[in-house]
């Protein structure tokens, strides 16, 4: 696979975090368990570390502390941006989607940890702007990469490893649009709402 543009998406993301109100930091997310801050503050985290994975700085810093608005900075609606910027930047290097690296405590080849990210970057950015009440469109150039990473977890010998990542596979009609088909392989439903 060639080398993907991540900047669409981080952008995208960006202008997400960037919409999101103090008093909804408590709201319900489609992450079960993970309302709005603490997707934040993950968003923020898998910014750090999959730019880490691109420039092969990674460290073995052992788990993060859990998910919470309380680990988010002060000035996080810039913050997550700037992280994200530099996440797009990172991946824009030829050589981050070769060899091999490391992310999450797992060993990746730099493709899978280039797809990974993106995959984390449209998914909880749909999350978070379908929380929050805002727009979310993705890159029609970077669905593909998504949809056949989420596709091929979704197939009956990867049960062990899609758990605890997605949960079951969502049906959609037959005329779903190319982002709803992808929500629905990584157990998102597409038409979930806060007040639902």
């Amino acid at each position: 696979m060639p080398a993907l543009d991540l900047r669409p998406a981080t952008d995208q993301l960006a202008a997400v975090v960037r919409g999101v109100d103090d008093d909804q930091l408590d709201a319900p997310t489609p992450c079960p368990e993970m309302p709005v801050g603490a997707l934040l503050d993950h968003m923020g985290m898998l910014a750090l570390a999959f730019t880490r994975a691109a420039d092969r700085t990674a460290g073995d810093d052992g788990p993060p502390p859990p998910m919470d608005a309380a680990n988010l900075p002060e000035d996080w609606r810039e913050e997550i941006p700037t992280r994200l910027d530099a996440l797009a930047a990172a991946w824009q290097s030829p050589e981050a989607w070769t060899g091999t690296t490391r992310a999450g405590g797992l060993d990746l080849s730099g493709e899978e940890a280039g797809v990974v990210a993106l995959d984390e970057v449209v998914l909880h950015g749909w999350d978070l702007a379908v929380a929050t009440g805002q727009p979310f469109t993705v890159d029609p150039d970077l669905l593909p990469a998504v949809h056949g990473f989420v596709e091929a977890t979704a197939a009956p010998e990867m049960a062990d490893a899609r758990e605890g990542l997605f949960g079951p596979v969502v049906e959609v009609d037959d005329d779903a649009s190319p982002l709803e088909r992808v929500l629905a392989l990584a157990g998102r439903d597409p038409r979930w709402s806060p007040t639902a």
